[in-house]
Parts: C-alpha cells; sequence; structure tokens
C-alpha cells in the first residue's frame, strides 16, 4: 500500500534503516510496500533479501528529484522494468549537469510512473501513468477535475522517517546538504513532519472516502514483481571468456599445462600433476572456470605492456593460478593448503588481489572496462563519523569554531554544555554510520554475465568508469564476484628502479628482477633481513615489521612469509607472536605446542600464524567439517558479520573437543586465538606474495641502494615520508642536492652517486612552471645565468622565488639574497607573456645590489618552507649543542639502566590498552642517523605528549627483548630550536642594519 518509501540511503534525507523499514512495515501490519529512495538504489537488494524474512512483499523503484523537489516516482512492474529504471537513472547520475524533467521524455518499458497530484494536474496520463494523492491533497480532490477521474489516482504516502525525532535528524540533515543553518533551511528544501508510516487500517480510514484510490494502489502493486534468488546463490560473473563453458574449460586445461614447463622445467613430481588434476575438477565443478580466465587475460595484456604485478589472496594458494602467471607462489613449494584456497562447500570464487604500479593501474582498469562488456567498480557507503558530525552540526547550530573544537576533542562535560552543544552531540552519535555520500572500492571491479543495471543504477565519479550505487557485501550476496585490481607504490619504486640501473650501468645485463630463487639464497639480501636494515623495501619496513625481523633474526624465505603474518594484528592480539619468536628461537621452547597443533602446524611450531591454520584447527582439532570452517573463514575476513559467522559454529566446536575429551582450558585457550584472527589472518599464499615483493625490493636495495633510494623517493616513498628515505640515501653514502635549474627533472635523478630532488617536491612550484623550464632547457640547452633563464622562460615573481630561494640557481656563484633582489627588479608583477624570439638580444641592466650573503642555516629554512624537511642535521639547528654522547648502538649495553638520549622524530603509533587508555609508540633518529624505539605507557603519554615534529630530549629505561632494544619513556621532551635566520635583524648585512626603513634600503641599489 505504500509506493514511496525511503531509507537513509536518500543521502541526507531520508533517516529510516532498509531493515529497520521491513520492521516497521510488519508492525503496522503492511504486506507489500514500494522502496523508492531518492535517486539511489542502493538499498534495493538488501531489501529483496531481507523482505522474506518480514513476510513482506517488497516492489523496487526511484524518487526521482531535483534536490527536494519531487518529479516523478518510477515503480518497477518486472526484473526488466527495475533495469530500465536503472538505465534511466543513470544518465541522470553520469552526467549530473542535467536536470531531471517533470515527466520521462521518452518511454521507460514495464513501469508506473506516478506524478505527485499537486504538480502535474494539467496532462493526460497514459496508460501506465497515475497521479499520486498525498493526505493532504483529499479535500482539493473533492473539488477538482481529477475526481472524474479516479481510475487514474493512487495513494501517495510518503515514509521518509519513523518518529518524530527521525524528522528533526531528517532536517538537520537537509541544512547539511544545503550548508546552511537550520534557522535558514528553507520549507522547500524539507519533508513534511508527517511523512511516517501509518498502520495499514489507519491508511484506510484516511483514504475511506476513495475507495477507488486503495483499490487502485492495491491493484498497481499486484501487477509488480521483482525477483532475485539469495537462497541459492550461484556466480553472477561473466560466464565465458569464449564462445561457450565447454571451450573454456579446454582452454583452462591447455594454460595450465602449458605454463609447467615455464614454471618447473623439465624436472617435473608426481605431486604437480596429482595437485594440477584435483584443482582443475573443482574449479569446473564451482563454475569458476571464467574467473580464471579473465584473471589471466587482464594479466596477459599487463605483461604484453611490461606492467609489474604481484597477484596474491587465497588465490595465491592454487597451483592453477601460479601456472597461468596469475601468482608468482609455488603451493608445491610451499605446502599451501588446498582446502583454504577452494573446497566443495565455497560458494565464492577465491580471491585474487592483483596489485600493480600505481602508475599502470588506471590503464588496466580502463582495458578491462574496453574488453568485457557489462562492467562497473564497486561503491563504497562512506558514512557519519562522529567527529565530522559535530562538526557539520555545530555549524548547522551556528557554534563558533571554538565550541566546536571543544566538542570535537571530548574535553567536556556534558552536564556543563549549553542546549545547542547538548543537541549536537546527540544528534551526532544518532547519524554515526549514516551513509554520507558514495565512493569508489579500492580496486573492486566486477564483470558481470547481465547487465550491470539489472541490479542497481551506476554513478559516473571523477575517475571516470561507471560505479555501483551498492558495496561489495551486496555484490557478493546476490553472486557477484569481484575482481581485485590494486595499485600499490612497492611495484612502482621496484620498476622504477630497474629502469634507472639498466639506464646507469649498460655495461652489465638488464637485471632480471623476477629471479627470485636467486635472491633466497644471496648473501647480502640475508644480511639486510637479519639485521632488520630493510628501510624502503617493501612490506618489511615499518618499525613494528623492524623489530619483529630483529627478534626473529630472519634471513630466509619461509622465515619472511610467516614473520608477514605474525605481524598482523590478530596474531599479536592473540599473544602468539611472542610464543612464536620463542618458539623459533629456542628450539627447547617447541615441545611445549599441544601435540594435535604441533602435527597440525610443524611449521610454525604449532603457533596459528595463516589462515589455513584457523582452518586446519577448526578441522582437525574442533572436529568441524570443511563447509563450517570455511564459514568460520569467511566471518574471520571480517568481511560478512564476522560474529554471527562465529556463534554458528563457536558451540559445536566446543562440544566435539569435550565428547573429544579435550581440557576445557586447552579448548578455551584454542578458540580464543581463532577468534583473535577475525578480520586480521592472511592466507600463506598471500603471505608468500608479500614475500616475493620483499625480496624484489630487497634486492634492489642490497647491490643499488642509491637508485633504490632515487626510486622510493620518486614514487613518494612507502611506510615513511620522503625525508627519511633522503637520510637513507645519506646513510648508503649518497650527496642530496636540492634541485637545480639545470640539472634537476621532475622527478629525483641520480648522477653517480648524487641525487638531485626534483622539482615536484617544491611546494607552490606549479606544473606548468616546471613544463616551461624543462622544454626549454631540453630545447635550447642549460642555462648559462638568471638572465638567460628570465629571457627563455616565462615565469612570475612568485614562481621564480620559489627557485631561487631553494638556491636552484647555485651554479651562478652568486648570493641567492642578492638573486632575489635581481629578480624583483627584472621581473613585474604583470601577467607574463609566452617570451617573444627577438632578431637581436638586447643587452641587460645589471643593478649594484647590496652584498647580503645568506649562511647555511638560512638555507635550512628555506628548505624546511619549501621541501617540508632541511637537507643538513636537524640536530643543528638545536639553540644548544647536546652535551651527551650517548647514541643508539651503545643502548644494548645498557639494559635496565635509567639513560637520556636525544632523538629525532620520525613517526609515532598511537594505539589503546585493554582498558581504553591511550599509548604510544615512537620512532627516533638519533646523531648518527641511527634509530631509538620507544614506548610511552598511558601515563607518560598523556603527562608528556608529542609535540610535532622535531628533536626530543628522552629520558627512560632501556629494555631488551630478543636482541631488540627499545626505551621505556618516563620523561620526554621537546628542544628548542634556532630562531630563522631570515627573519633575524641579526643576519643582516651590517649595511642594512643601519637604516631605518623600506626606503634606506632601496637608496643602496645604484639604479
Amino acid at each position: 500500500m505504500y509506493l514511496n518509501c525511503h531509507t537513509y540511503y536518500s543521502l541526507r534525507y531520508g533517516t529510516i534503516k532498509p531493515e529497520q523499514l521491513l520492521a516497521i512495515a510488519s508492525e503496522n501490519g503492511v504486506q507489500t510496500l514500494a522502496l523508492t529512495d531518492i535517486n539511489s538504489t542502493s538499498a534495493c537488494m538488501d531489501i529483496m533479501r531481507l523482505s522474506k524474512t518480514y513476510k513482506i512483499k517488497s516492489v523496487l523503484g526511484v524518487d526521482f528529484r531535483n534536490g527536494a523537489q519531487q518529479q516523478f516516482i518510477l515503480i518497477a512492474k518486472n526484473n526488466q522494468g527495475f533495469q530500465n529504471i536503472n538505465n534511466y537513472l543513470s544518465r541522470f547520475l553520469h552526467h549530473q549537469e542535467l536536470q531531471i524533467p517533470d515527466k520521462p521524455h521518452e518511454v521507460i518499458d514495464d513501469c508506473f510512473i506516478i506524478y505527485p497530484y499537486q504538480k502535474n494536474k494539467h496532462f493526460e496520463l497514459k496508460s501506465n501513468e497515475f497521479l499520486g494523492i498525498t493526505p493532504q491533497d483529499l479535500n482539493q480532490l473533492k473539488f477538482s477535475k481529477w475526481n472524474q477521474f479516479k481510475h487514474k489516482l493512487v495513494i501517495l504516502k510518503t515514509v521518509s522517517f519513523q518518529n518524530k525525532k527521525g524528522y528533526n535528524t531528517h532536517r538537520l540533515l537537509r541544512a547539511i546538504a544545503n550548508n546552511t543553518l537550520l534557522s535558514k533551511l528553507p520549507k522547500s528544501e524539507e519533508g513534511k513532519a508527517t511523512d511516517m508510516m501509518l498502520s495499514y487500517d489507519t491508511l484506510c480510514e484516511t483514504y475511506a472516502e476513495f475507495p477507488n484510490l486503495i483499490h487502485n494502489t492495491k491493484q498497481l502493486l499486484k501487477h509488480c514483481t521483482i525477483d532475485f534468488d539469495f537462497e541459492n546463490i550461484t556466480p553472477k560473473n561473466q560466464k565465458c571468456l569464449t564462445e561457450n563453458e565447454s571451450s573454456d574449460y579446454k582452454l583452462l586445461e591447455k594454460l595450465t599445462y602449458d605454463g609447467i614447463s615455464y614454471r618447473y622445467g623439465s624436472d617435473i613430481q608426481k605431486n604437480v600433476y596429482d595437485r594440477i588434476e584435483k584443482e582443475l575438477i573443482i574449479i569446473k565443478q564451482k563454475d569458476f572456470v571464467s574467473y580464471f580466465l579473465i584473471n589471466w587475460k587482464i594479466l596477459e595484456y599487463a605483461r604484453s605492456k611490461d606492467y609489474y604485478y604481484v597477484g596474491r589472496g587465497s588465490g595465491a594458494n592454487s597451483i592453477v593460478a601460479y601456472l597461468l602467471r596469475i601468482t608468482d607462489v609455488d603451493p608445491i613449494e610451499l605446502d599451501l593448503y588446498f582446502e583454504r584456497f577452494i573446497n566443495l562447500f565455497r560458494q565464492n570464487p577465491p580471491d585474487f588481489d592483483i596489485d600493480f604500479s600505481w602508475k599502470d593501474r588506471d590503464d588496466i582498469t580502463n582495458y578491462i572496462f574496453k574488453t568485457f562488456k557489462h562492467t562497473s567498480l564497486i561503491a563504497v557507503y562512506n558514512t557519519f563519523k562522529f567527529r565530522a558530525s559535530v562538526r557539520e552540526l555545530g555549524k548547522v547550530f551556528g557554534l563558533p569554531k571554538s565550541e566546536m573544537d571543544l566538542l570535537t576533542r571530548g574535553k567536556y562535560n556534558n552536564n556543563q554544555l549549553d542546549n545547542l552543544s547538548q543537541l549536537v552531540i546527540k544528534y551526532a552519535k544518532y547519524i554515526e554510520g549514516f551513509p554520507n555520500y558514495l565512493g569508489i572500492h579500492a580496486g573492486g571491479i566486477l564483470i558481470s554475465e547481465q547487465p550491470i543495471h539489472s541490479y542497481c543504477a551506476t554513478f559516473m565519479p571523477p575517475k571516470g568508469f561507471a560505479t555501483t550505487q551498492f558495496d561489495m557485501v551486496v555484490a557478493e550476496d546476490i553472486g557477484l564476484y569481484k575482481f581485485d585490481i590494486l595499485s600499490q607504490r612497492g611495484l612502482g619504486k621496484i620498476k622504477e628502479a630497474v629502469e634507472i640501473i639498466d639506464h646507469n650501468y649498460t655495461e652489465q645485463p638488464p637485471i632480471d628482477i623476477h629471479d627470485i630463487k636467486r635472491f633466497k639464497t644471496d648473501e647480502r639480501i640475508k644480511n639486510l633481513l637479519r639485521n632488520a636494515k630493510a628501510i624502503g623495501c617493501f612490506y618489511v619496513e615499518s618499525p613494528a615489521m623492524r623489530m619483529l625481523l630483529k627478534k626473529l633474526q630472519v634471513d630466509n624465505y619461509l622465515g619472511l612469509v610467516a614473520a608477514s603474518s605474525v605481524i598482523r594484528p590478530g596474531v599479536a592480539k592473540s599473544g602468539m607472536m611472542r610464543e612464536y619468536i620463542l618458539r623459533y628461537r629456542y628450539p627447547e621452547k617447541r615441545k611445549e605446542a599441544h601435540p594435535v597443533l604441533a602435527q597440525i602446524m610443524p611449521e610454525t611450531y604449532g603457533v596459528m600464524v595463516y589462515q589455513e591454520d584457523v582452518i586446519k584447527v577448526a578441522h582437525h582439532f574442533g572436529g568441524l567439517d570443511l563447509g563450517e570452517s570455511d564459514m568460520l573463514r569467511r566471518g574471520m575476513s571480517g568481511k560478512f558479520r564476522s560474529r554471527e559467522e562465529f556463534l554458528k559454529v563457536k558451540q559445536k566446536f566446543f562440544d566435539n573437543c569435550k565428547k573429544d575429551g579435550k581440557s576445557d582450558d586447552l579448548v578455551a585457550d584454542v578458540w580464543r586465538q581463532i577468534e583473535s584472527f577475525a578480520g586480521y589472518a592472511f592466507a600463506k599464499g598471500h603471505s608468500a606474495s608479500y614475500a616475493v615483493e620483499s625480496y624484489q625490493s630487497l634486492f634492489l636495495k642490497a647491490y643499488y641502494p642509491l637508485e633504490y633510494m632515487t626510486a622510493t623517493i620518486n614514487n613518494f616513498g612507502g611506510f615513511y615520508n620522503t625525508e627519511l628515505y633522503v637520510h637513507e640515501a645519506r646513510m648508503h653514502n649518497g650527496c642530496i642536492e636540492a634541485p637545480c635549474i639545470n640539472k634537476s627533472s621532475v622527478e629525483a635523478n641520480i648522477f653517480k652517486k648524487t641525487i638531485y630532488l626534483g622539482f615536484m617536491f617544491l611546494q607552490s612550484l606549479e606544473s606548468k612552471t616546471i613544463n616551461r623550464i624543462l622544454t626549454e632547457r631540453n630545447k635550447n640547452g642549460i642555462f648559462q645565468s638568471l638572465d638567460d633563464f628570465i629571457e627563455r622562460v616565462s615565469i612570475s615573481i612568485e614562481q621564480l622565488s620559489i627557485l631561487i630561494k631553494i638556491n636552484a640557481f647555485r651554479f651562478t656563484g652568486i648570493n641567492k639574497r642578492e638573486l632575489l633582489w635581481e629578480a624583483h627588479l627584472k621581473i613585474s608583477k604583470t601577467i607574463i607573456q609566452e617570451p617573444v624570439i627577438n632578431l637581436f638580444k638586447t643587452e641587460k641592466i645589471n643593478y649594484n645590489t647590496p652584498e647580503l650573503p645568506s649562511t647555511a642555516l638560512e638555507n635550512a629554512f628555506d628548505e624546511i618552507e619549501l621541501l617540508g624537511f632541511a637537507l643538513c642535521n636537524p640536530f643543528l639547528l638545536l639553540t644548544t649543542k647536546p652535551t651527551g654522547n650517548l647514541r643508539a648502538r651503545h643502548l644494548e649495553k645498557l639494559e635496565d639502566k635509567r639513560i637520556v638520549i636525544e632523538g629525532y622524530l620520525i613517526t609515532t603509533k598511537n594505539t589503546k590498552t585493554a582498558n581504553g587508555k591511550i599509548m604510544h609508540f615512537g620512532t627516533f633518529l638519533d646523531r648518527d642517523g641511527d634509530f631509538i624505539d620507544t614506548v610511552h605507557f598511558p601515563p607518560i603519554a598523556a603527562k608528556y605528549p608529542f609535540r610535532g615534529k622535531g628533536i626530543y630530549r628522552i629520558v627512560g629505561k632501556v629494555m631488551v627483548e630478543f636482541n631488540c632494544v627499545t626505551i621505556e619513556v618516563s620523561e620526554l621532551e621537546r628542544l628548542a630550536i634556532i630562531e630563522d635566520p631570515r627573519y633575524s635583524v641579526k643576519s643582516l648585512n651590517p649595511t642594512f642594519q643601519k637604516k631605518k626603513s623600506f626606503q634606506d634600503l632601496k637608496k643602496v641599489i645604484a639604479l
């Protein structure tokens, strides 16, 4: 009976959650309703999936509006009608400048069209068109000509909110959407306070004088049937890559067996063929053949373009994927668990997360959209977060910024707040989690057998690729499984480093960066791993990973694979990270493992490290079948409402263990470890894929550290910011130079052991300025002087000042302060034009500028302003020279001693203790450039907070665990740096110091 129901996916308008809408309808005796969100189909699949639970027939449509102004409602008669509505809506969402008309200008088949009575009184209606009569229209209808055409009238009772609080929330959302004060929100931008659901009986009573309207509405809904099967989910991805499923399988089989010689050469073990046969049978049985072939097709294109990529995810446990070159992980070598990759109980295909360089990913995406017919990106719901909501609502209520700052920081007593501030907090909590706007999933792409619009409308974000209006969870609910095409900077670093090396070392053969077997036995790489000297290297450079490598002293591939997963929060949370380190370092500790667990996981000494370990334990230790274990895996992933999945199998796990005679304490401990993995554990193949990329970057770091650091800087680093990678290059005897007009490019480049930073690192230097400089230099040679530069390059004084201040004209031998004066005298502030080529060069006027020396310290402050960091040692900027001689390398011998040491802050990690208190981990550099790691427990974190970038005096106790040194901080003080000499009178030329004004300064210059 309701033809116009909104959920909160009517963004910044509706306030009802999808399931809540069905619950409200059920409570009010409503058996049929039409979900018609405003310009949105985000909630449609969820409503259809949940309708049976509430015994409600749901119909789908869209409420087409310009802002809050309703134009018309389209309701689908059937699935084809729903697709037609999505096609129509998508046209407006793809071209947002288009206004929705008063009526569709084209025929939209298999749909009913409902026009609001107040807006559309004066045109004839087609057979599928109706006028919607709201309760407010009833009195007027009695005297209207439409009273004579009751067969074209239906009930239009809008439902947008549940209650008065929902309406109040709606008004606040509308004010946010219109960026206005609540008191100034136009009524035309609001819904009606009565847009709530009435009981079925009350609705009928409201329209009792017009029984035709009730009859027409019922008949309209009776003629609408939408069907999506959520119980027997089958894959809805593109079914075939070739002409049919049979030829698809033949192709997959051929590609698999053709790949054997590439991967294994001539020495092939029987277990390789056994594994291939087993996988192919089940891949065919589960209808995943096209999923593998589509991934293969994408990566075949990538290889043709010489793009680097890494295939990971649970699919990395597959030998078929290895032979098709989707992944570079050998499941035979690593004894990867087949059932983690695929089993008969698994409904969805295995995950293939394919990483590309951030420079190549867009081309791959473009190729996919051109190659496959029904393709789209996947949306994510960007929701209202509490702090952001406080700010938005604060603006709506007109609170001053100071009060909003106080509320967002949580520094208030709720009982002492005024009414407006209390309302801000109340409603910020209420709308927390509401969808705010649609974004794009990091890498998910759908390749569907049916048009995407069969399931939802699509919108067009700035990336220029059609994107669904629902997220990946909804996609999987209907059987659409995403292809993950991701980007990461690690691959960009590796590829660029190889290109730099091949260019700079032409006398040696090109590097084979894919020779992983050689890298695994390389002693230099082993040394880097053992000593955690892996700054810049993929996945192994973070403070936590650096400390773990130090504790484990890993120097082999399998150890690194394990470390890549051990570092994950689940293992650490369960306490098994420490247990794994103990058993890894001390073989006698391995005997403490439970015999069953040690038998299941001999490689990790009975410690659960990987996702498949959890599945093995659930299956072999807990007696769950593989279907239940797969349910557990899905719950662990964090994607599918983890608590529900765990609870379904938890009791059976405990019951089975009890029957087996296992002790309650042991079972509880094992289950605790399983639970801690939720959302965090890696599949072993996934970790192994990461380790392959780690080895590639470690090889480059071991043999070509400066070239690799140059590539790292150009790809905007990794875990750390650019400054640390510049520092790391210096630690490898590199000479780091600021940008130079004649030596630098857009990116950093390297000449032997000298790295020139690129122009792109200069803040506020425009790309068009950079292009002009490089184009002119490439065309007519290097610049001879400032005059030569000004004559050849069109540039504003502001842009030229940046280049001079960074000392990019140092080749002239003229002090940059003097160059700045010259530049201001020679370049006018008028709009610059392109330089005109003159037949004869005019002689430049040379001015006698005053002596304006600049010091290294002044240069450092210019560098901080323009690059974000100084190129000198930051300890030189302290007001007082440190008196102590303690360095990071001394600390291991000072275990349990209280020490004082100075450190330059690099990064911090904030975390919470079990009782919710904030604590920190800090990473610093000492004066020699070595790392200092610190722990700041809650009392110290509260008393001595970090105060931004700088050098700190650290007081604390030295702690040593497994050869890894940290300082448990007891005091922390940021040390003062010198006054900026650029703005100090003392730094001026003595001649200048005698002058009284700017006019006096100008007299110094002989014009």
